[in-house]
């Protein structure tokens, strides 16, 4: 009689290597932010992710085959990601909310991310990590209150959670095609990206200043848009939705709140970004939130040792 094998449960907590790799993921993230102001400064926010997904998704769509996903879920991933969260963001970091406070705003996702496993996925959420998501929310809730600041407009903080929502959604798909060539999957779900961000620079950007910002913008914007393509969004994302199809959404996603650190620090050092105590406070609550997330497992399971 044959033997019936029960699927073990997923992992709760990432391998030495895995946490390597989303650091990686991460450290790209965070110190992406000064790249896309960069950008900012020479092309008009639609059109810069409009050139930033395009240089995702050609060559490279040609060399790789199409993951066994449906063209449903790369359409959804794609408009998520490129004209949700990109599109977004990048109209917020024009003038509305400086490089820094972005970075650590964005990080709602977690929250997003979170909240959609548990109704699709019906993740479970423990104590410990609802301590966390407490304390990384009253972080948010202190840049909230500055809200009006030169740091920040109320528009600001509005299209950064509406990109970061986006970015959820971005989150549940990648979780939802499970174990699948994520490079292959980013490129190819950078299709349906390209379309809508060009016909809205079309509208809002207008083709003269497209045109102009094309013929002229100098090697470093140029460089921006390679940076954004290769190292956030085929490195950057292709690492990310690897992690999710493995591990819980509640156990990858609070990492992202590392990216904060590096963001307002590179932001700082480059951009001399001011960081005034309520940046700070509202940092540090976001990222007590994340070393309990992180630690706590650890320790119960030190505790458990015999």
């Amino acid at each position: 009689m044959a033997e019936l094998t029960v699927p073990s449960p997923p992992r709760t907590t990432l391998t030495l290597p895995h946490t390597l790799l989303a650091l990686g993921a991460v450290v790209v993230w965070g110190t992406n932010f000064v790249v896309i102001r960069a950008g900012l400064q020479h092309l008009p926010p639609l059109l810069f992710a409009t050139l930033r997904f395009t240089l995702v998704a050609f060559p490279a769509v040609f060399f790789l085959k199409r993951p066994a996903v449906s063209w449903r879920l790369m359409a959804a991933y794609g408009l998520f990601i490129g004209a949700g969260q990109f599109g977004l963001l990048f109209i917020a970091m024009k003038s509305s909310i400086t490089p820094g406070l972005a970075s650590l705003v964005i990080q709602s996702q977690v929250f997003f991310t979170i909240g959609l496993a548990m109704a699709f996925e019906r993740e479970r959420i423990r104590i410990f990590q609802v301590a966390a998501l407490i304390l990384a929310f009253t972080g948010l809730g202190v840049i909230l209150a500055h809200a009006g600041s030169s740091a920040a407009t109320p528009l600001g903080l509005v299209l950064t959670l509406g990109a970061a929502a986006s970015w959820a959604a971005g989150n549940a798909i990648s979780k939802a095609i499970g174990k699948v060539d994520m490079l292959a999957f980013v490129v190819w779900s950078a299709l349906f990206a390209i379309p809508p961000l060009f016909v809205f620079s079309l509208v809002f950007d207008r083709w003269p200043a497209m045109e102009q910002a094309v013929l002229h913008a100098p090697p470093g914007a140029w460089a921006a848009v390679a940076w954004q393509s290769v190292g956030n969004s085929m490195f950057g994302y292709a690492v990310w939705g690897w992690l999710l199809a493995r591990y819980p959404a509640a156990t990858v996603s609070p990492l992202a709140l590392l990216v904060p650190v590096f963001g307002m620090a590179t932001s700082a050092w480059l951009l001399a970004e001011p960081l005034p105590g309520w940046k700070l406070a509202a940092a540090g609550l976001t990222m007590a939130g994340l070393v309990l997330n992180m630690i706590w497992p650890r320790l119960m399971a030190v505790r458990s040792t015999p």
